[in-house]
């Protein structure tokens, strides 16, 4: 079987940039850790009530937050529990930016549909989700 050099050429080729292109392990004879922090929330708790509109604190336990987290910024989202979902609005988060370490961030209150399953949810390096509470308004949810 003859092979044209040209093809010989273009598969040695293609071979070596898969080798190249693969990602390389590189030991450090220590096992890699990952670290998840999931701070728990202190308030709001199971049975709060907030009005939209209203300066409220979102606050949550640091006396266990690991070294490796101590510089991390985290974002705080509110959803609500339906359909075995957190329904988490992404779009607009309540408070962005702020040092976990801070153990609380001071958040207005949105005008949102009344319902008594909101949650807010923690994210740093993972989210935690508060206990069901509810927001009044003067509107239903639908």
């Amino acid at each position: 079987m003859m092979f044209k050099p040209f093809a010989v050429a273009a598969t040695l080729l293609a071979s070596a940039s898969l080798i190249f292109a693969a990602p390389a392990a590189v030991k450090t004879g220590k096992p890699n850790v990952n670290i998840v922090y999931n701070p728990t929330i202190t308030s709001p708790l199971s049975g709060t009530v907030w009005n939209g509109g209203e300066k409220q604190q979102v606050t949550w336990s640091v006396a266990d937050i690991p070294d490796e987290e101590k510089n991390s910024t985290g974002t705080l989202l509110i959803g609500y529990l339906e359909n075995d979902s957190e329904n988490l609005n992404i779009a607009q988060p309540l408070a962005t930016g702020f040092k976990l370490t801070d153990a609380a961030v001071s958040i207005t209150v949105p005008t949102v549909a009344e319902r008594t399953d909101y949650i807010v949810v923690l994210f740093g390096d993972s989210g935690n989700a508060s206990p069901q509470f509810t927001i009044h308004n003067g509107t239903t949810s639908a």
